[in-house]
């Protein structure tokens, strides 16, 4: 069993409307699960957005939450929807309706970890897939709307920053047509998730510390942004991927040596994120 579903870092004062989440850097896993596995509990973190928890471990100190999944994503994705089950991997679940997503393996319940590989022997009981999302995909997402409830009480507004990271070699696709590497790519379904004043404001903040800032390519966000982006409501979400090279070494699943000069620069990058949510005049266009 995983101990907690998730975790919430509180700030001593809410200062700001925005909300950090992070999906996908847990990294403790069920003995009974590995044990099943296929894979090596070193092959199956390949999947995790390590260390992504520890890079935004400040936003409390600037007066916003951060709340952390407790678990990981190769045991349940919180970046899914709950009816995205895999009938490969499912036992007991009707063929759907083409979705990409559950087709490659990377439903609710994964089938595969990065590059393809397979995490089951066999196939799990529709009962067990179940549970997994009851005891830790819901009590996460009932927490983010939770937050994003009270950011609306308190400021009329809310801003979530869905944070995450990417392998370095995704970013091949975008170099080959022959633009500049991203290090950060920004997703907000194409403008449907977040109000465009609100996106210039993040990609600015990273700009500002040096960074090389690409939107919607090859991220554009996926059920988190589509769920609770919604700022015809004032309540915006933004996906954020940084390259993984820039702070880890990703063979190893290690800090690199530029892991804290990264991580201050980045903290820049946060309390000018925060400052969005007590800034009402970047909140003006809906």
């Amino acid at each position: 069993m995983i101990a907690e579903a998730y975790r919430l870092i509180e700030p001593v004062v809410r200062r700001s409307s925005v909300v950090f989440a992070s999906p996908h850097s847990a990294s403790s896993y069920p003995v009974d699960f590995v044990r099943r596995s296929l894979l090596d509990k070193h092959s199956i973190r390949s999947s995790e957005d390590a260390f992504v928890d520890q890079l935004f471990n400040e936003a409390p100190d600037f007066g916003a939450p951060l709340l952390l999944s407790g678990a990981p994503r190769a045991y349940v994705d919180m970046n899914r929807s709950p009816d995205e089950l895999d009938p490969a991997l499912i036992e007991g679940v009707p063929p759907q309706a083409h979705n990409p997503r559950v087709a490659s393996g990377l439903g609710v319940i994964p089938r595969f970890v990065a590059n393809g590989r397979a995490i089951y022997r066999g196939k799990i009981t529709l009962s067990e897939a179940q549970r997994r999302i009851d005891l830790y995909w819901r009590p996460y997402h009932d927490e983010i709307q939770r937050q994003l409830e009270i950011s609306h009480a308190l400021f009329g507004n809310a801003i979530l920053i869905d944070c995450h990271s990417m392998p370095h070699e995704a970013l091949d696709s975008v170099v080959r047509r022959g633009v500049a590497r991203p290090e950060i790519v920004l997703g907000d379904r194409y403008g449907a998730a977040a109000g465009a004043d609100i996106v210039d404001r993040v990609e600015a903040a990273f700009q500002a510390v040096g960074l090389v800032v690409a939107r919607n390519t090859p991220f554009a966000g996926a059920f988190v942004t589509q769920a609770y982006g919604r700022p015809s409501r004032r309540q915006h979400a933004i996906q954020i991927e940084i390259d993984r090279a820039l702070y880890m070494d990703e063979r190893r699943i290690e800090p690199n040596a530029r892991f804290h000069t990264f991580r201050e620069i980045l903290k820049q990058v946060i309390a000018e994120i925060t400052a969005l949510g007590y800034d009402e005049l970047s909140l003006a266009a809906e």
